[in-house]
């Protein structure tokens, strides 16, 4: 099923409507959808160069819009869902001290997630889940989506076609080297 989603989401990139069908993978994916948008911008943007900051303009726009729709999944299901569950089973207290933690270091969760190949869904929804502050999830879903999306976009438009091997198979390798880099570097700075 993953397979024919892939190949789905592959074909979009040749129809006419191939950026209303990356702003609507780019939101979905960001709250429920198993193909990350690269997948679509890559064979857009090597089809159309010129376009390339356009395409990534609109992939994080649509995303970051996507994440708040994840972030509402978050904040309203666990409420009638998830809460009472865990009440049932004595675990109430348990999930108010995982919110203050994820809280506490919820901009570089978002953050990482938004620039790795880690579901990105998944830091949307515990974002909402953990009542993480709406305006800082944004701001950094904005700079997480915009970083991964345009960095993309513009290797692609620099490099061309002989790039796409790269991205497809190490930049997420590099995102999170960069990720454990400048994260290794604030904490350095705060403890030395």
């Amino acid at each position: 099923m993953i397979r024919r989603l892939y190949d789905w989401t592959l074909s979009l990139a040749n129809s006419p409507y191939a950026l209303w069908a990356l702003a609507c993978v780019a939101f979905i994916e960001s709250s429920f959808f198993p193909i990350p948008p690269d997948l679509l911008m890559i064979p857009m943007i090597i089809a159309t160069p010129r376009r390339a900051f356009l395409i990534a303009g609109v992939a994080t726009v649509a995303s970051v819009i996507g994440g708040m729709f994840g972030y509402a999944i978050g904040m309203f299901a666990f409420e009638s869902i998830g809460q009472p569950i865990l009440a049932s089973l004595g675990k109430g207290h348990a999930m108010d001290e995982f919110s203050t933690q994820f809280n506490d270091y919820g901009f570089w969760a978002v953050l990482i997630a938004g620039l790795t190949p880690f579901p990105y869904k998944v830091i949307t929804i515990m974002s909402g889940w953990t009542a993480m502050p709406l305006g800082t999830f944004i701001v950094t879903s904005i700079i997480a989506r915009a970083l991964r999306f345009f960095i993309i976009a513009a290797l692609l438009w620099k490099f061309g076609a002989p790039i796409r091997d790269f991205i497809e198979k190490r930049l997420g390798l590099m995102f999170i080297l960069f990720c454990v880099v400048l994260v290794g570097g604030f904490f350095l700075v705060k403890f030395l």
